[in-house]
């Protein structure tokens, strides 16, 4: 190993919980200004920088939390384990997130994010429990880094970074054309102002030849199933298995956690989606919607648009997409659980516009998709490509 050695975390840089003291936590009277909450959720969404957060603290929630500096390495111990983030703002986030700031000269954030990555599956075993999983920032302190002179680290970094600055490039271009596509949508078919609307006659507050129509109509609705999981041939690589993880923050799924195999295929071959079929989240989180880049299978928390015409799927996509607080609320079983059934999913209402906008609609919109689905398969590329030279690179058998 030549200069390499073996360190402790602690031994690296500073590491410390993050702080959220009141109680109860959702304390609306917390929330809504503007710094940045960050939770384990937007940690595991993240590539490599996390720039995104879903909830904001004002004044009094800061108060009783903590705001982390831009380039503190996020790491989780709760819910979702051992996933981790290099902040890319300054933000707050709970006591299950756990802070490193490294040591001047002595380690690189970047290098220890690898690290993390590297260990990751051993992290999360060691966290598994009878009833809740659980990584203590003690479980951590357990583990042993492998890491060379501070110099060498940064070479290391700068070369596994390369493939993960082009992964995050591609990410905010996606971004763009993802919020272009949106706001075409909005323009049109929320706001009214589409091709000619000056000269369109409204009839009770629709254009004239618009209706309301139910999401069956528009193509088969299939209810995802889960092979049974006591049979291990059921599952290899050969088919996506899509769940609602899966889902997030992508309009189109490329890459899943599980795959089947085409014997477990053969277990609900009725239940296989073709390519570009709308999935739509019913249970649990609902109303999270993507697209399959290829064949594939969900569990049965999603309910999927086969649709009738292709020129109608980027039409549907964001129409599902604006479903999701009639899809929690039609759904609600609990305080926080969406549990709504293909039956009720198939009579939800939706307002249809004249076939000549929407196919007027995919004319425009269908490019930015092919686009978006393009840069995503790039980034599938990419991360191999680095997961290839991760290990060989961080445990010093490539040279650098």
């Amino acid at each position: 190993m030549g200069e390499w050695k073996i360190k402790r975390i602690n031994q690296l840089g500073e590491i410390s919980r993050g702080r959220s003291r009141h109680r109860p936590r959702d304390d609306k009277s917390l929330y809504g200004g503007e710094y940045p909450f960050v939770q384990t959720g937007d940690v595991k969404a993240s590539e490599f920088y996390l720039s995104k957060y879903s909830q904001t603290y004002n004044e009094k929630g800061l108060a009783q939390s903590k705001l982390w500096k831009k380039g503190t390495l996020c790491i989780t111990i709760a819910a979702n384990i051992a996933e981790t983030a290099i902040l890319d703002i300054d933000a707050c986030f709970p006591d299950s997130i756990v802070g490193f700031i490294p040591f001047d000269d002595e380690a690189d954030v970047r290098f220890v994010k690898y690290s993390f990555d590297m260990l990751k599956k051993e992290m999360q075993l060691a966290s598994l429990g009878a009833t809740q999983d659980n990584f203590s920032v003690e479980k951590m302190l357990k583990f042993k880094f492998i890491v060379p002179d501070f110099k060498k680290q940064k070479r290391v970094s700068d070369i596994l970074s390369t493939y993960d600055d082009l992964i995050e490039n591609n990410n905010r271009r996606v971004e763009l054309l993802e919020k272009a596509a949106q706001e075409l949508y909005k323009e049109w078919f929320v706001r009214f102002r589409f091709p000619n609307h000056e000269n369109t006659k409204f009839v009770n507050g629709l254009p004239e030849g618009w209706e309301v129509r139910r999401v069956k109509e528009y193509g088969r609705v299939e209810t995802g199933k889960t092979p049974p999981t006591s049979d291990p041939d059921n599952y290899s690589n050969e088919i996506m298995f899509v769940k609602t993880p899966d889902m997030h923050g992508n309009s189109f799924v490329i890459e899943t956690e599980e795959w089947l195999s085409f014997k477990g295929h053969k277990t609900q071959p009725k239940k296989l989606l073709p390519e570009n079929s709308i999935m739509v989240s019913c249970i649990g989180t609902g109303g999270v919607v993507a697209i399959n880049s290829s064949k594939a299978h969900t569990n049965q928390q999603i309910n999927s648009i086969i649709p009738d015409d292709a020129k109608y799927l980027e039409w549907l996509y964001f129409t599902c997409k604006s479903l999701k607080e009639t899809i929690e609320l039609f759904g609600a079983t609990g305080a926080t659980m969406t549990n709504l059934s293909k039956g009720k999913f198939e009579k939800l209402k939706v307002i249809n516009p004249s076939k000549g906008l929407v196919y007027n609609f995919s004319e425009k919109i269908n490019p930015i998709f092919i686009e978006i689905k393009n840069l995503m398969k790039q980034n599938q590329n990419l991360k191999k490509q680095r997961d290839l030279l991760l290990p060989r690179l961080m445990s010093g058998r490539l040279e650098v």
